[in-house]
């Protein structure tokens, strides 16, 4: 094990110098093309991501790493190569020594890893330690520039947790964290004393969402229902089964449960029918944005609870004190057959409203739109962030925060939903320095535009031929000709295929776990 670990030392340390170089031979080229010098390097994190099969930001990180420890820090870089000096506490070197000027850094480097004896038995507190006593010693005024810094890199993150939860993060100066804090506290106990039976945690971590949503209650989170349909859910009896009026004028449905005519049970449950789910299916999980696949049950739960029903057999009341018998807002632009006749009161608006895409049954994929425009409309974006979830760079799970041309537009590249792609800023960045090249390789529904399922206006720009019956795929290739394949992860309602995760795909393909489900719930 000993071995195998400085082994590992020294293979980090090698990558090292092989990010150092690569960045080196990256420039030189980029320089020749003619790439202004504030531009030079773009794109080579990504690249080193791709090597890694890591995301853009940790390939940055990595790239970061290798010139430090080249081009500043060589006893560090020898410690990491015998073995001495594990990967992570070379990081903490790095890092601890980023407020430093090349001299000064080269200084400490020089005095804590030249002689590799005194590494021995040192944890990550104390050499950290170490590293900051001596950097006080040498640059005081450092421990003001790296606090500075530290400011400027506030931020908030959320992050997914187990069992459908999330962790929010806040990295704040410490005087404002303090204050937050203090201020849940201090709400925590006035309502525990007032005999709030919430746990102090609990009341905590509810403050903290309504005072920022600036909701009533923590649990009333708006919700919007992307109920992706096929034809057979969308034209089958036996989805939503047809029903007849009796002599008596009531409605009874094919299957024999009786109902009040808007496909809820007369006993006053809502069931699973009433979003257009089959009864005698396994459950199907649902897909959250921003987190991931979720149980359906969890997802049904939500939206009771936007729909004033109540969570896990407790009754929620709506806004205002109302009435808890409000409607989804159907915002799909087409009739929704179960809908009521009666409007929900304005002053009470819906916090669920729901918006259906149509599913091709063959290629699994939603149903194709194309644009004149360059910018993408609003709901063509819609439909690609739907399909694409995250960042669609292979390890990449970043949010989408752009909508971009695969074949760029200056190129002839249609505003079309094959040429478009979900990418987070820094990926989307990327591509745009010289040498990279994506292409659309095919994952278009048949039938749809052309008996290939291509635009005429695509095929006049020369994109390459689509063929029916896979998802979404993109080929990207590097300046240095190495290739890689995105796959769009499996959509609601969409079967196991060759590109799935239980069948076969291309190496490097990109893909999200997920399984057959009728509901994409947006918070």
């Amino acid at each position: 094990m000993r071995v195998l670990e400085e082994l590992k030392s020294a293979a980090a340390a090698v990558q090292a110098r092989a990010a150092a170089s690569f960045d080196a031979s990256q420039r030189r080229a980029q320089s020749r093309a003619g790439v202004p010098a504030e531009h030079l390097g773009r794109g080579v994190g990504s690249q080193v991501a791709l090597a890694r099969r890591d995301s853009p930001h940790r390939g940055s990180r990595h790239l970061g790493f290798g010139k430090a420890l080249v081009h500043e820090m060589p006893y560090t870089l020898a410690a990491l190569s015998s073995g001495v000096l594990s990967e992570w506490r070379a990081t903490l070197l790095v890092r601890e020594t980023a407020c430093l000027d090349v001299e000064d850094r080269r200084r400490v480097d020089e005095l804590i890893c030249k002689d590799p004896a005194s590494l021995e038995g040192l944890g990550d507190r104390k050499l950290i330690a170490r590293i900051r006593s001596i950097t006080q010693t040498i640059d005081p005024a450092s421990q003001v520039r790296r606090n500075a810094k530290a400011v400027s890199d506030r931020y908030v993150s959320c992050r997914p947790a187990p069992d459908t939860m999330s962790y929010l993060t806040g990295l704040l100066p410490v005087a404002q964290g303090v204050a937050v804090y203090a201020a849940l506290s201090r709400a925590a106990d006035s309502l525990r004393a007032s005999g709030d039976g919430r746990g102090r945690g609990q009341i905590m971590a509810d403050t903290l969402v309504e005072r920022v949503t600036g909701q009533d209650t923590a649990d009333r989170v708006p919700v919007e229902v992307q109920l992706v349909i096929t034809d057979r859910t969308l034209l089958s009896q036996i989805v939503i089964p047809q029903e007849r009026i009796s002599q008596n004028g009531t409605s009874e449905s094919r299957n024999g449960v009786s109902g009040n005519g808007n496909g809820v049970p007369e006993n006053g449950s809502s069931g699973d029918r009433a979003f257009g789910a089959r009864p005698s299916l396994p459950e199907a999980p649902a897909y959250f944005p921003g987190y991931g696949i979720v149980p359906g049950s969890w997802a049904r739960e939500l939206i009771r609870s936007g729909l004033g029903l109540g969570i896990c057999g407790r009754e929620a009341s709506p806004p205002g004190g109302g009435s808890s018998n409000q409607q989804l807002r159907d915002t799909s632009g087409l009739p929704d057959a179960e809908s009521s006749s009666q409007e929900s009161p304005p002053e009470h608006p819906s916090l669920v409203s729901l918006r259906r895409l149509y599913l091709d049954p063959v290629s699994g994929e939603l149903a194709a739109m194309e644009s004149k425009a360059r910018a993408f409309p609003t709901g063509l974006a819609r439909l690609i962030r739907t399909r694409d979830q995250t960042c669609r760079t292979p390890w990449c799970d970043a949010p989408i925060r752009h909508i971009d041309h695969i074949r760029s537009s200056a190129a002839g590249g249609p505003t079309s939903y094959i040429n478009g792609q979900g990418l987070c800023e820094a990926c989307n960045q990327a591509k745009e320095a010289p040498g990279w090249n994506a292409t659309p390789i095919n994952g278009v529904p048949s039938g749809v535009n052309g008996p290939a399922g291509q635009s005429a206006a695509a095929n006049a720009a020369g994109a390459p031929r689509q063929t029916s019956g896979s998802r979404h795929l993109v080929r990207i290739t590097t300046p240095t000709g190495h290739t890689y394949t995105s796959t769009a992860p499996p959509l609601p309602g969409s079967r196991p295929g060759p590109q799935s995760p239980l069948g076969r795909g291309a190496p490097g393909t990109r893909y999200s776990p997920g399984r057959d489900t009728p509901l994409d719930v947006s918070g």
